[in-house]
This record gives structure tokens, sequence and C-alpha cells, in this order.
């Protein structure tokens, strides 16, 4: 004999009940290994602190890397800049006499690269500056 429809939503919702509780006492758990794994998680932290080192960008293993595979515009030869994606002999040596670039944004405005090779290398170039030495006395 079928349950009439109040019978069978009464026992769905004993049911949703029931799995919610479970489903929060599990969580719960879970939350309770969590200070051991943030713990882990943050000890080379830690030890940078100790060793009075600030916790920076720079210092990480992985900046590091990264930053060292820029290719900076103002200084690459053109075969590092024909390694680039998109970038042909011709457009390397539009590049390397379009020189000094201010920002890498200047291989767009000044027409040197199309915005498609732009986009395909511009999280891999840089445009560093030389540095001025600073004046020396005082100004006049």
């Amino acid at each position: 004999m079928p349950l009439p429809l109040f019978q069978c939503a009464v026992l769905a919702t004993a049911m949703l009940l029931s799995s919610a509780s479970c489903l929060a006492s599990d969580q719960k758990a879970e939350g309770s290994a969590m200070p051991a794994a943030v713990a882990s998680a943050t000890k080379p932290l830690q030890e940078q602190a100790k060793n009075k080192m600030p916790a920076t960008p720079a210092n990480t293993k992985a900046a590091q890397v990264a930053a060292a595979k820029l290719v900076d515009i103002n200084s690459a030869s053109k075969a590092d800049l024909m390694k680039l994606p998109g970038v042909s002999e011709a457009e390397a040596a539009k590049i390397v006499a379009g020189r000094p670039y201010l920002t890498k944004t200047r291989l767009v405005t000044k027409n040197v690269v199309s915005m498609e090779i732009y986009q395909g290398i511009s999280k891999l170039v840089i445009a560093k500056q030389k540095e001025i030495p600073a004046p020396k006395g005082p100004a006049k």
C-alpha cells in the first residue's frame, strides 16, 4: 500500500535533516585537523621570520626563476627575441631597431609588433631601464 503524500514528505525531510547533521559532524572532524595542515604549510615562512628575512616574492625561489626567464626587450639579442612565440626575424630586427622602450607596451603603440604577437609575449618580456647615476653634490 503506497504511503500518502504527507507521510512521504515527512520521511524525505527527516532523511535530509539526518544527512545534513552527518555532513556537519564530518566537517567538524576535518576542521580539527586544519591547524596542523596550516602549521606545516607556513613552516617555511616561520623559518624566514627567524632568519629576519622579509617574506617577499623576491625571496622565493619561484619568483627568482620567473624573473630570470623574462626577456628584456631593451637588451636581448636578436636571437633571444626570435625564441619568443610568434616573433620572426623581421619582428626581432624591428624590436632591436626601435630601442630603447620605456615600457613593453610600446611594442604595440609604436607598431613594432601586432597586438596578436604582443599578447603572446607580454608575460615573457620586460623593458628594463638603464640606471642613471645619482648626481654628485648639491643641486644648483
